[in-house]
């Protein structure tokens, strides 16, 4: 079996899990990924083994994090008023600046081997964009882009005045193989992000699904939707929800 060819992944449902422990593990099957790549190099296309990929969805406890390109005062709380929140923080190596993940927020970490797919960061952040667009679509919002600016906005023509970010997205890419993700605001606490300025974005505010459509949404129904349309944009093949346990 060509190694270039495997098109399956395994959505696995973490439930409410700390951000370190997860982390972890995306680490664990990204190097499970890589070290497969390496293994299959010089060996003939019909002896190689496909490499797999995976889909995660999570929700964190109360946590800032900052990425490699972020600034350290865009977090505008200290070590001890994150502690009277009850929010943790960490400093991580994926792009982006600072984002929240808390309760109510469906996060996504789609941990997959674009030479299964296309070798393209570009498009895969695009086509990222695009799932939570067309999932947004589904509950009646006009989703889109602000040219400059990852991630996914509401009210986001030039000619509108309102720009509000209901999903942050920052990623990680080594030998074509990507870990972190994206972060929606379902039914999340919003106040939490006016302890930071939010992916580095002090002009624009942001939003969730429950305060656009004023009610809340189970995340499950959410990430079925989200699963739908990445498979139709990627050209995956996802089996049945797996649960995992203690990661």
């Amino acid at each position: 079996m060509n190694a270039c060819c495997n098109k399956q992944v395994l959505v696995q449902e973490l439930g409410t899990i700390d951000y370190r422990a997860a982390w972890d593990y995306q680490e664990q099957l990204f190097a499970e990924i890589v070290a497969k790549k390496l293994s299959n190099r010089g060996v003939p296309d019909d002896q190689q083994q496909p490499t797999p990929n995976y889909l995660l969805f999570c929700e964190h406890p109360h946590v800032y994090t900052l990425g490699k390109s972020g600034k350290e005062s865009h977090l505008l709380a200290n070590n001890d008023f994150l502690r009277t929140i009850g929010a943790t923080y960490y400093k991580i190596n994926r792009g982006g600046d600072i984002t929240y993940h808390g309760p109510g927020q469906l996060v996504g970490y789609p941990i997959l081997d674009l030479d299964n797919f296309f070798t393209d960061i570009h498009r895969y952040m695009r086509l990222l964009e695009e799932t939570i667009i067309r999932t947004l679509a589904e509950y009646g919002l006009d989703a889109g882009r602000i040219p400059g600016l990852t991630g996914v906005w509401l009210d986001y023509q030039q000619q509108q005045q309102n720009p509000r970010k209901i999903c942050a997205m920052g990623v990680k890419a080594s030998r074509w193989v990507t870990m972190h993700g994206f972060a929606l605001n379902v039914n999340t606490d919003l106040s939490y992000f006016g302890h930071i300025v939010p992916c580095g974005i002090s002009d624009k505010a942001v939003t969730s699904l429950a305060q656009e459509t004023g009610r809340e949404i189970a995340l499950p129904e959410v990430a079925g939707r989200i699963r739908r349309h990445m498979a139709d944009l990627f050209g995956m093949s996802l089996p049945a929800f797996g649960n995992v346990g203690a990661v």
